[in-house]
């Protein structure tokens, strides 16, 4: 199992939908203490299943170029960038490859990285290294606008798609956003995709040995106008929990 120690934010106190924040921008990604282990998972997934963890189309590669560049631009301490590499917190050495923009980040940082286009009155996912799906898949995703994407989410209804779509809208290049959920989960896979037609079975809280909570950043970037949604997970005991509210 891969798991973190906490959960740096109170999960018990969700906020109400869609629960966004303004995000410094330096603390758009995190290294945490799982980070070793989930690298590991996510360099594995794009060695061996990268069909189904990696999805981009033609239109999307200049917005990928970009994301690659702004986040070796923002990497935190812990990582040494050379020219034609970086070297990771855990060791590893990544060779930058800027003609599999999404698959060298996908080995570098913990977030899982989804590339929304504006096309007609929507966002569109055109590209995303998702390493670690909640319950979801990408290939039933890609290409797809936002309100198919959560087309089977009870709580996203007409009104949350229209102010969502108005955050996709507004969100300002150097002015990021954040927000998170949280669900008990009985496994403790990463790596957990599931199809639309098969939904996941309701999980009793009280015997739910894992919380898995997404910490889910947008942010704009200048040039292509991409907006990017990225997805840092934590899956912790629910013990862990249960001592930080305590």
């Amino acid at each position: 199992m891969i798991l973190q120690d906490r959960i740096p934010y109170d999960v018990t106190a969700p906020r109400p939908l869609p629960g966004i924040a303004p995000l410094d921008p330096s603390e758009w990604l995190i290294v945490d203490e799982a980070y070793a282990g989930q690298m590991a998972e996510r360099r594995r997934l794009l060695a061996d299943r990268r069909n189904e963890v990696l999805a981009l189309s033609s239109g999307a590669v200049p917005a990928a170029e970009e994301l690659l560049e702004t986040v070796l631009a923002a990497l935190p301490d812990g990582f040494s960038r050379a020219e034609d590499s970086v070297l990771c917190p855990d060791g590893a050495r990544v060779a930058l490859d800027r003609t599999d923009p999404l698959g060298t980040l996908g080995r570098i940082v913990q977030e899982d990285l989804c590339l929304m286009e504006k096309h007609g009155d929507q966002h569109v996912l055109t590209g995303a290294v998702l390493c670690f799906p909640a319950s979801w898949r990408l290939d039933e995703k890609f290409m797809r606008p936002m309100t198919d994407i959560h087309a089977p989410v009870d709580s996203f209804d007409d009104n949350i798609a229209r102010r969502v779509q108005r955050l996709f809208d507004g969100v300002q290049a150097g002015r990021p956003l954040w927000r998170f959920n949280a669900l008990r989960y009985a496994e403790s896979e990463l790596f957990h995709p599931r199809s639309m037609h098969n939904p996941r079975a309701p999980v009793d809280p009280a015997a739910a040995p894992f919380w898995r909570s997404e910490r889910q950043c947008i942010l704009r970037l200048p040039r292509t106008r991409a907006v990017v949604f990225s997805i840092h997970t934590y899956l912790v005991r629910s013990e862990a929990v249960t001592a930080a509210t305590a």
